[in-house]
């Protein structure tokens, strides 16, 4: 860089956020990470633990289209990934049901009428589509049938969400089960794919294997934290930020953060890298952002989610690294299998642990449950499923995660939009990053490219990559005007060192 290193504060110690820091100290710029959380490092990817037992938080598979993400994985663990299978399953009627759906297990499974039934239903939007689907029913409808969707998506999905599907966006369906439908499905249980799971083409339901930190991925950002710090930057937990404060004058920023015991501290830089949640950034800025933003970010929603985490006797129950649970008469829903992660995440061989997922809205019953009722609750449910009796379940932790799930509902693209917009014109030095800071629903590798962009720009000077052109698959799309300027890979302005976007 030609003018002097700027200086940076990352909110947030989430897989953008240490990625930003780690990337930038790379290239001498150290940079101070702000994160809320007290213990923990990881953000929605960290790694709890309970009396040597580690918990993932939702389940992070370690799979990426793009080079760059992987090689970034690869130099922080050297040798701590393990290459695990996939494998999860629909529980329904007392079954399990292979995941991605797999058209002669399900249809075998459902019976020969119902399976004709749903046969039938499928040919019938294929002949008589749904016209310009906009909500997660209609869009799943025209890939599977109506009756398909009732009894493998229906009921999971608005657990997941606390809303009707018909309330749901389609971006939701689009972006997480993408180009996936029951012909595809057929096809690949008659041609399966050759390749392990791995390449540009896979469709990412579809993979069969990926990579895995052995004590879970927090390892990953607990060593991504250190290398920071070791650069000569900081990483301060327990610090949550309640102010930011831009002086246009100068082209500056004061952040304040306050700790759990009400001391705060001011930091003043260059730059800001966000990934806290837009609704909560935009109530911190000042001078204050504009009515309309205010009213689009207020409107911004959120799901929260929390974890039970059961250990049992292992009598090898399922062997799956998940399960979704699609019995409307359990609140639970989806069940992670710790020890087909990583047999290191469980302690004792004669053990395992089951990390029942509960998904709420912080504040409503099931979040303000206390730890032992939830556990009362988990245990009860994972007996009536008859995944474990009553005397294998030996103990058991709760961890809440606020949050987790930016909600797609009618109009909230408008509202990120309306935000970008301002916060763009009126911010410069602003960086959005990640899940909640750009309110997109995303995978770590994603959120790591965001990051990986957001750098480049920072180095640059001035916004020559559009971070809202990452897609799903954490790859940069050159479109538009911002992200046709140019690519990383011609720019005379970077060394060959540099993590290049692939582009599509």
């Amino acid at each position: 860089m030609t003018k002097a290193d700027p200086t940076v504060v990352c909110i947030g110690a989430g897989p953008a956020g240490l990625t930003a820091a780690y990337l930038l100290g790379k290239h001498g710029i150290a940079a101070t990470v702000l994160e809320q959380d007290p213990v923990y490092v990881g953000g929605i990817s960290r790694t709890a633990t309970y009396k040597g037992f580690a918990f993932d938080i939702g389940g992070h598979r370690f799979f990426s289209k793009s080079a760059e993400v992987n090689a970034l994985w690869t130099e922080l663990l050297p040798q701590d990934f393990l290459d695990r299978p996939r494998k999860s399953r629909i529980y329904y009627r007392s079954q399990l049901f292979d995941y991605p759906l797999k058209a002669f297990d399900a249809l075998s499974k459902l019976g020969v009428i119902e399976a004709v039934r749903c046969v039938l239903s499928y040919l019938k939007v294929r002949l008589r589509p749904i016209r310009d689907a906009k909500t997660f029913e209609q869009w799943v409808t025209n890939r599977f049938g109506s009756r398909l969707f009732r009894i493998f998506f229906k009921t999971y999905t608005e657990k997941v969400w606390g809303m009707k599907c018909s309330e749901i966006s389609a971006d939701w369906a689009a972006q997480r089960i993408k180009d996936f439908s029951l012909t595809k499905a057929i096809w690949h249980a008659i041609m399966p794919q050759k390749n392990g799971g791995s390449g540009d083409k896979v469709i990412k339901t579809l993979i069969n294997s990926f990579r895995y930190p052995r004590r879970g991925p927090g390892m990953l950002w607990e060593e991504a934290a250190r290398r920071i710090e070791a650069q000569g930057g900081e990483v301060l937990l327990g610090q949550r930020v309640v102010s930011l404060c831009w002086d246009g004058a100068d082209g500056s920023w004061s952040v304040v953060s306050r700790d759990e015991k009400g001391a705060e501290r001011s930091i003043r830089c260059d730059h800001v890298i966000s990934s806290m949640p837009m609704r909560e950034l935009a109530r911190a800025l000042d001078p204050a952002p504009s009515d309309s933003m205010v009213r689009a970010a207020e409107g911004l929603r959120y799901r929260d989610f929390l974890t039970v985490a059961l250990i049992v006797k292992d009598r090898e129950v399922f062997d799956d690294n998940w399960i979704y649970i699609h019995e409307p008469g359990v609140k639970v829903g989806r069940i992670q299998n710790y020890k087909s992660w990583s047999p290191e995440m469980v302690p004792d061989a004669q053990l395992n642990c089951y990390g029942l997922e509960y998904f709420c809205f912080e504040g409503d019953g099931v979040w303000t449950a206390s730890d032992a009722e939830l556990i009362r609750l988990a245990s009860d449910e994972l007996v009536q499923l008859g995944l474990a009796g009553r005397g294998d379940i030996v103990d058991g932790s709760v961890v809440r995660q606020p949050k987790a799930y930016p909600v797609y509902d009618e109009g909230y693209q408008q509202r990120v939009e309306t935000m970008r917009q301002e916060l763009e014109a009126r911010y410069p030095a602003l960086h959005l990053v990640g899940r909640n800071g750009m309110h997109k629903y995303n995978n770590q590798d994603h959120a790591m490219m965001t990051a990986m962009l957001t750098v480049e720009n920072i180095r640059l000077d001035r916004r020559a990559f559009d971070v809202w052109n990452v897609n799903q698959d954490a790859e940069y799309h050159e479109e538009g005007e911002a992200g046709a300027e140019r690519s990383l890979a011609a720019n005379p302005a970077l060394d060959s060192e540099r993590l290049v976007p692939k582009r599509v």
